[in-house]
């Protein structure tokens, strides 16, 4: 039986809100944002008066709180409590202002430490580490791992594979998608392909990591948008948060902070699942480059 995931904290609503909007209907969307911009206000209200007030109807908001992860609108209310109760606390942080063409540096750098915090809180509250820990476990014993990724994906796909190399794993990272294709038809039971792309829809990405989930492979997707093409052809899905995208702040560019941490959080969580053989294969790699790092102590 398919294991039914637990509701998002309430720290993770106003991130899912963000993750998620852009793929729901017009309609759809004025809830998630009514909820997300009012959670005192919304956790008083009916269903009925939330669709009133929403100019939508009762099942619109019921599919919305489905949606963003809840069983159903008592459950949407429970974490507006929440949330609302974290926001009096001062614990909910602010989302900054877009960075603006003649901000000085400094303010530039003020923006998008912000920004860069606000995306890493949201996918630590969003993160389903019961998934993270079937990832971690299937890295751990794996043959072989594929990591497939393109553009700025591709740069945390090859950190992934390098880390994972390190610790004495057979991991390689494919920007070249036919070249990841022709890989994933050697992946077998027991080999493990993760798929990093923050749409979740891009072709060169999905494809290899169908045909390694077809050929018996343990697929991960690490995505933005969960309920995406992606997420059909993965036997665990990650998904990540992102910062507001603006003229100067692109998606390749923030969605990179969230894929950097559940990257990091997957080379940990294997690093200790393996410390017997990962410490000596670090300790190993370490001195074998030592001397270029300081050529003076060849």
């Amino acid at each position: 039986m398919p294991r039914t995931p637990a509701p998002p904290a309430p720290a993770a609503l106003a991130a899912k809100v963000r993750t998620l909007g852009p793929s729901m209907t017009r309609s759809m969307q004025r809830v998630a944002e009514t909820v997300a911009d009012d959670p005192a206000g919304c956790a008083a209200l009916t269903v009925t008066a939330l669709a009133e007030r929403t100019g939508t109807s009762e099942a619109t908001v019921v599919r919305t709180a489905r949606s963003l992860g809840y069983p159903g609108y008592r459950d949407l209310r429970l974490a507006l409590a929440g949330l609302a109760a974290q926001q009096q606390s001062g614990a909910a942080p602010a989302v900054t202002a877009d960075i603006a063409v003649d901000d000085p540096i400094s303010s530039v750098v003020d923006k998008l430490a912000q920004e860069e915090r606000q995306c890493l809180a949201d996918t630590a509250a969003g993160l389903d580490t019961t998934q993270l820990e079937a990832a971690v476990a299937a890295l751990s014993g794996a043959r072989r791992i594929d990591v497939y990724g393109i553009g700025a994906s591709n740069l945390v796909a090859q950190d992934l594979a390098q880390k994972l190399l390190r610790i004495g794993l057979i991991a390689h990272a494919h920007a070249d998608p036919h070249l990841a294709v022709t890989n994933a038809v050697q992946l077998r039971t027991g080999d493990v392909a993760i798929a990093i792309t923050h749409s979740g829809g891009t072709t060169d990405v999905i494809e290899p990591l169908r045909v390694a989930f077809d050929h018996g492979a343990t697929t991960v997707a690490i995505t933005g948008r969960p309920d995406a093409a992606v997420a059909q052809y993965a036997d665990h899905v990650l998904t990540t948060s992102t910062a507001r995208e603006s003229e100067l702040r692109p998606a390749a560019m923030s969605s990179r902070t969230s894929q950097l941490l559940v990257v990091d959080c997957l080379f940990v969580g294997v690093a200790q699942r393996t410390y017997e053989s990962a410490a000596p294969a670090l300790s190993a790699s370490y001195e074998a480059l030592a001397h270029r790092h300081n050529p003076k102590h060849p």
